[in-house]
């Protein structure tokens, strides 16, 4: 993504959720720092194939999994928020690669990184003590940032782990991208917040508003960028992404 273009989205979006840039930008000096001193990934160690499933944390992400890991998903590329990792767990399956605040289930995190899962560790202003405490613990780390990028610490655009996500696949040459478990609605799960009481509940106004910020950056990509995208979470209605059922998936993608 032009940056010039995302930082018109940052921009707006410290405005409307009352973020403080500058300390988005010293999260981003931690997470260098600590970088630097463990030897961490640059973007050519990160290889994404052309078809691409992302797993958000929503509601239809259990369905969805029971339904993906049926199939044969050798030419996927698998990357998934962070706190879909505990669902894919329960699944008996890996992702290739997590895209974390650190913010999911934190031994989940830890443990997929040590089977082999790439880490997209991303700094903001609320993360800070989290990437102290858990970014030395971690191998294959590649970091970034929403705000300005630095030498070891990137900004492919993205603002929530689900569409940071899609711009992520979208930067490195992903043409086909299937989502699911990205529903964009109102209701939360605990891959989500692990905090929440049950499997489910309300978003708060926060979170809320986050997904709708999430949803509109995936507009954005599918109107934009030269790519395809797929849902199979068939929550919210979103622009320019085709709904499809797993029917269509194994008579489509697979070989």
């Amino acid at each position: 993504m032009n940056l010039e273009e995302w930082f018109s989205w940052y921009n707006e979006i410290l405005e409307v959720f009352g973020f403080d840039k500058e300390m988005d930008e010293k999260s981003a000096g931690i997470l260098r720092k600590l970088l630097k001193d463990k030897n961490s990934l640059s973007p050519p160690d990160l290889i994404i194939k052309p078809n691409t499933i992302i797993f958000g944390a929503g509601p239809s992400l259990k369905r969805n999994l029971k339904e993906l890991k049926k199939l044969k998903l050798d030419d996927f590329t698998i990357i998934c928020a962070d706190g879909a990792v505990t669902a894919l767990f329960e699944e008996e399956m890996i992702p290739d690669v997590v895209v974390t605040d650190l913010d999911g289930k934190i031994e989940d995190i830890i443990e997929s990184n040590r089977r082999g899962a790439m880490m997209i560790v991303h700094a903001h202003g609320n993360n800070i003590d989290k990437i102290k405490k858990y970014v030395p613990l971690l191998e294959n780390v590649l970091g970034t940032t929403q705000s300005i990028p630095l030498d070891n610490v990137y900004n492919f655009g993205g603002f929530t782990d689900g569409d940071r996500c899609l711009f992520l696949a979208v930067e490195f040459g992903a043409k086909n991208i299937v989502i699911a478990g990205m529903d964009f609605g109102k209701i939360i799960t605990r891959y989500s917040r692990p905090d929440i009481v049950g499997s489910q509940g309300l978003a708060d106004n926060i979170k809320e508003k986050k997904l709708e910020y999430a949803k509109k950056l995936v507009e954005w990509i599918a109107k934009n960028e030269n790519v395809m995208i797929f849902n199979l979470s068939h929550g919210e209605k979103i622009k320019g992404v085709t709904d499809i059922d797993i029917d269509y998936f194994h008579h489509n993608f697979q070989k």
